[in-house]
C-alpha cells in the first residue's frame, strides 16, 4: 500500500531535524522509483487515494498497523495527521478493522513487528493508552513498549532484518538492550529496511557502508534515493505498508 506525495509535501512536520527546502518535483520522481523497486521485487502496489490537504500523507505507514488479519487504524499524536486514515481505511477490504480511540495516540511508525512480538515506541506521537489499546486489538501478539526520545518514531531508530536481528544507529537508540539481538550500523539511514521477501531488503541509497555490511551477511540489497523524504524525517519504511495477498 502506497500513497503518492501531495502538493503540500514541503509543509510536512519536522520535530527532530532542522527544516530544509524540499524539491517536490524530485520527491515525486523518487517516489515513483520507490514504487518501481517494490514492483520489481514482485510486490503489487495498491495506491491509496490522495490526501492533498495533508502534507505528510505520503508517509502511509503511520495511519495503520497491520498484523495478520487485523488492521488497526491509528490516531496520531499530531492532530494534523489524523485525517489521513480515511483513505487508508478504504484500502483495507478483507481486514478486521479496529481503531485507536481518544485519549490514546499511536503512529504506525512506532510499531516494529518481529514475528508475533510487537515493539511499540513510547514517543511524542504514541502514548501509553495507545499502546494498551493496540495490545487489546492484537491479542495473539506480545506487545512490548520501548522508549523513544531521540528520534521521531521507533522505526526512525530501528528496524529488523529477515532473521529478526534488530538494526540501529546507536546514538539514536534509547535502549539497545531492549532487543534480544541488536546489530549496530554505521549510518543513521542504514537503520531502516523494508523486507522484500527471502534475503532481499530495500534501503536508502544514503547508507552505502551499511549496505556493504548487509551484503557481507548474505543479504541482497536494493537501494533507492529518498533524499527529499529524509529531509522530512521519512525513511523507506514510512512510504509503504505490506499487506497480505488477496
Amino acid at each position: 500500500m502506497v500513497r503518492r506525495p501531495g502538493p503540500r509535501l514541503a509543509e510536512g512536520l519536522v520535530s527532530h531535524v532542522e527544516r530544509q527546502e524540499v524539491d517536490v518535483a524530485l520527491a515525486h520522481r523518487q517516489w515513483s522509483s520507490y514504487v518501481d523497486a517494490l514492483t520489481a521485487a514482485g510486490w503489487t502496489c495498491v495506491e491509496v487515494a490522495p490526501a492533498d490537504d495533508c502534507p505528510d500523507a505520503v508517509f502511509v505507514e503511520d495511519p495503520v498497523v497491520v498484523h495478520r488479519n487485523t488492521a488497526v487504524l491509528a490516531r496520531s499524536g499530531a492532530a494534523s495527521r489524523r485525517p489521513e486514515t480515511a483513505g487508508v481505511e478504504a484500502a483495507l477490504d478483507g481486514y478486521d478493522v479496529r481503531r485507536i480511540e481518544a485519549p490514546g495516540t499511536l503512529d504506525g511508525g512506532d510499531v516494529l513487528k518481529i514475528g508475533d512480538t510487537v515493539h511499540v515506541g513510547r514517543s511524542g506521537r504514541t502514548n501509553d493508552e495507545g499502546i494498551a489499546q493496540l495490545a487489546t486489538h492484537l491479542p495473539d501478539a506480545t506487545v512490548v513498549p520501548v522508549p523513544v526520545t531521540r528520534v521521531l518514531h521507533l522505526k526512525s531508530a530501528v528496524t529488523a532484518l529477515p532473521d529478526g536481528t534488530v538494526i540501529g544507529y546507536p546514538p539514536l537508540v534509547d535502549d539497545p538492550a531492549a532487543f534480544a539481538d541488536f546489530l549496530a550500523v554505521p549510518e543513521e539511514s542504514g537503520s531502516h529496511v523494508v523486507l522484500l521477501g527471502g534475503d532481499a531488503v530495500l534501503m536508502a541509497a544514503s547508507a552505502p557502508r551499511t549496505a556493504a555490511l548487509f551484503e557481507s551477511r548474505g543479504l541482497r540489497v536494493v537501494t533507492v534515493d529518498i533524499s527529499e523524504f529524509e529531509k522530512l524525517e521519512g525513511c523507506v519504511t514510512c512510504l509503504s505498508v505490506r499487506l497480505r495477498g488477496r
